[in-house]
């Protein structure tokens, strides 16, 4: 079977590396690649100034408490979008060095030709895996939920139906049928939203969070997080 064939069950029986933001779609796939291969750590790209990670806005010290409770290792770098393949390539070869076989990532919706994790990884000499790959986004969510999973909106982006409000929400069975009935994606896979997990079943204990200042940046606002 080809790579393309093995990209859902690619972590089986191997030592593994997972692509993590923090959110829903990357704990989920955590999850299931945990129960199919041994995770050796977590990849966490940051913006340019270390300060918090790409797409949902999280500080360090976030992200590392999940790591903690998770109990896995964090290899992270900063980089800008001009030098974020170079670097995110380097991060993997780092991880190949202590007997990572695979990259893991949470995507439900990578094309089959033309994916950028999968140029990465043959870059780095790893194989891909994208246990949620195809998977549909409203089995995914409830899967989620379903499994204990705990996850609060942290970034929203306001012209494509998501609002201020929305930041903070803990994403349930009923706010996705709300989500649903305003005609957003479950997943937010459009982009209209992003979360941060605090506790499940890969989860030793919660993460404890405040919640502080909304920020806005063009279409975007971002619910600060504190860890408490």
């Amino acid at each position: 079977m080809t790579d393309l064939g093995n990209w859902k069950n690619n972590a089986h029986g191997h030592k593994f590396i997972a692509s993590f933001s923090g959110g829903k779609d990357g704990s989920l796939a955590l999850y299931k690649s945990m129960k199919a291969g041994e995770a050796l750590g977590l990849i966490v790209m940051m913006e340019e100034e270390g300060n918090r990670s790409r797409s949902h806005g999280m500080p360090p010290a976030i992200i590392q408490a999940q790591a903690d409770s998770i109990g896995l290792p964090v290899y992270t770098a900063a980089a800008s979008w001009a030098e974020y393949e170079k670097v995110f390539i380097n991060l993997l070869k780092k991880a190949k060095k202590q007997h990572a076989e695979v990259l893991v990532t949470g995507d439900l919706d990578m094309p089959a030709n033309g994916c950028w994790h999968d140029e990465v990884t043959k870059k780095a000499e790893l194989k891909l895996a994208m246990p949620l790959w195809e998977m549909d986004h409203r089995q995914a969510v409830r899967e989620f939920i379903d499994l204990g999973f705990i996850a609060i909106v942290v970034t929203v982006n306001l012209s494509l139906g998501m609002q201020e409000e929305d930041l903070g929400r803990t994403l349930d069975h009923e706010y996705v049928r709300e989500l649903q009935n305003r005609g957003i994606d479950p997943c937010g896979e459009g982009g209209e939203f992003h979360t941060t997990v605090l506790d499940g079943p890969i989860f030793k204990y919660p993460v404890s969070v405040r919640k502080g200042a909304i920020l806005r940046d063009g279409d975007y606002a971002f619910l600060s997080l504190e860890l408490n």
